[in-house]
């Protein structure tokens, strides 16, 4: 049932195979893993799946159970276990399943050694760390890792690594000159491109490239938008102004008082609060937009609320519509500025809508 309070997250399908055919455009001649982990970025799995469904080249995604339900679901693309298998159990859906996975440490080859045959076929990205430090062989563990990789001469291997800094100043030729150290006279296939290094670092983009956020309509870049780069947003948060109040400067606003009145003003209160997935440390200044124009929230955000600047806005009352990101029917505000405003980025935002929340799906 649809809930009465007026909150809902909008997902737009023909706009995330949009982003995927931009990443297609942008990394020519190079196969894209749609990146699907976390609940495609909290847009939700199967909606990412359906609509890409006859687009990805593959899916990449973290549980071995959510690449089996892919698999009885009929999606016969590759499918990548992004951070390879967690125990020796996951061995035998990896074989059965005709799952790619990625293989960090020894111990993840001991166990593909140990439940697989000479004869079942085995397709693994062998990772490399090249300065992320988090996942990854290094110049010390990878002599045991190869080692290992010659018990497993069924397994088809592409080399691959993730990139620290591609959207930022210092860039990738530092990682990428440590990964040439560590291939080697490499000959095989590669997947090193995330988002970033997909929209500005060309010679990164190798064989499979790993797009995530861009699929979804945020800007890996801090300088420039989503809109610059071609991106659509896939995700609209909307509400609407259940109250609005009439204060006088000096008032103060909200929990703790943290917005005092630096004049009469007009206050809305929006149906949506960190309960909905909205950060509770977005300061005042957030944007918004409201019944078509612009305007910034005031006050702390509440659990089941919010309040937004309507001084400018006097058409704004009862009932109006409020966009809090994405484009809807309040009007346009990117989720990267959000993002900025509240010190975080698009992801967590993403990630954070709670399932309270109603979803619309939008044209396929």
């Amino acid at each position: 049932m649809m809930s009465s309070r007026p909150i809902r997250v909008h997902i737009a399908p023909a706009a995330i195979r949009a982003n995927y055919r931009l990443a297609k455009q942008r990394a020519p001649g190079t196969r894209v893993w749609a990146v699907v982990k976390a609940n495609a970025y909290g847009h939700g799995q199967w909606r990412a799946v359906n609509a890409l469904r006859g687009e990805a080249d593959g899916f990449a995604l973290l549980e071995c159970e959510n690449a089996v339900a892919l698999r009885e679901a009929g999606v016969t693309q590759p499918i990548l276990l992004l951070e390879g298998i967690f125990s020796a159990a996951d061995v035998a859906a990896v074989v059965e399943h005709r799952l790619t996975t990625v293989v960090h440490c020894a111990e993840q080859l001991e166990w593909l050694i140990a439940g697989s045959r000479p004869d079942q076929p085995l397709a693994l990205y062998l990772k490399l760390n090249t300065g992320m430090n988090r996942l990854g062989f290094t110049a010390a563990t990878l002599p045991r890792a190869m080692e290992l990789l010659r018990r497993l001469p069924q397994a088809e291997v592409t080399l691959m690594t993730h990139f620290a800094e591609a959207d930022g100043e210092r860039g990738i030729a530092w990682q990428m000159e440590r990964f040439r150290a560590l291939a080697g006279d490499w000959r095989g296939p590669l997947s090193l491109a995330n988002s970033a290094a997909i929209l500005r670092h060309p010679a990164a983009h190798g064989n499979w490239a790993r797009p995530g956020i861009m699929l979804y309509g945020a800007s890996p870049f801090a300088d420039q938008s989503a809109a610059a780069l071609g991106l659509r947003p896939v995700m609209t948060l909307a509400s609407r102004v259940i109250a609005v109040q009439e204060i006088e400067a000096g008032e103060r606003v909200g929990y703790g008082g943290t917005f005092t009145a630096p004049r009469r003003m007009r206050i809305g209160v929006v149906a949506c609060g960190y309960a909905d997935g909205y950060p509770r440390h977005a300061p005042s200044g957030t944007p918004l937009a409201v019944a078509g124009r612009r305007t910034v929230t005031v006050g702390r955000v509440s659990m089941d609320m919010l309040a937004c600047d309507l001084s400018d806005i006097p058409a704004a009352g009862l009932g109006a519509p409020v966009t809090l990101w994405g484009e809807g029917e309040g009007g346009s505000v990117p989720v990267d500025e959000v993002a900025a405003a509240a010190g975080t980025i698009a992801y967590e935002l993403f990630c954070a809508v709670a399932p309270r929340v109603p979803v619309v799906l939008g044209e396929s």
